[in-house]
């Protein structure tokens, strides 16, 4: 069974984008940057929402031919086209760069790839993060808190009908004041 990881940037009042779907405020230190890199090389399978999708899309796929690209821009573009990819959206009707497209039920779709053999898996984009949260299926969820209040936009967590016990496994501190903190679901 695969392990399913929430992780996104979010700000210290618990936003994933300040309102206007801005993420200005998240831009990573070259630490961070390197880290979040390794993290897309060792992903076995990303879960994409259809805004992040959409944001991910427009930029990576060609970054590295971008005048000025620097060498960790480069592999992080590289790993991200690599690595196996599957947007869930009703309104998306076309994906590219070792991508998959789903429009039926995403939890149904969730749940049978957690049981497939394979790498971890990591999910991304509030929308999708919080159906799979509702449902039960994440196994992880993994921070990068930048010291900014934001004061609204998309939160991180979504509304619950029931409490989720945490375990905390691991936490790291960033340049600029980002702590990591990494937890797993108690089952």
């Amino acid at each position: 069974m695969r392990t399913l990881t929430f992780g996104m940037n979010v700000s210290l009042d618990g936003y994933i984008a300040a309102p206007g779907d801005d993420l200005g405020w998240s831009v990573p230190s070259d630490e961070l940057f390197q880290w979040w890199s390794d993290r897309v090389g060792a992903t076995g399978l990303a879960l994409y929402g259809r805004k992040l999708w959409e944001t991910m899309s427009s930029h990576w796929p060609t970054a590295d031919q971008q005048p000025g690209a620097t060498p960790a821009h480069i592999e992080f573009a590289r790993r991200w086209r690599d690595m196996p990819k599957v947007v869930f959206s009703s309104t998306t009707s076309t994906v590219d760069w070792n991508t998959r497209l789903v429009t039926s039920n995403a939890v149904a779709e969730i749940t049978r790839l957690k049981a497939d053999d394979g790498g971890s898996m990591d999910i991304g984009g509030a929308t999708l993060a919080a159906a799979a949260m509702r449902a039960g299926l994440i196994d992880e969820y993994l921070m990068l808190t930048h010291p900014v209040l934001v004061g609204g936009g998309t939160p991180f967590f979504a509304t619950l009908d029931n409490w989720v016990n945490l375990d905390l496994v691991e936490s790291r501190m960033f340049p600029g004041g980002v702590v990591l903190t990494r937890y797993k679901t108690r089952r």
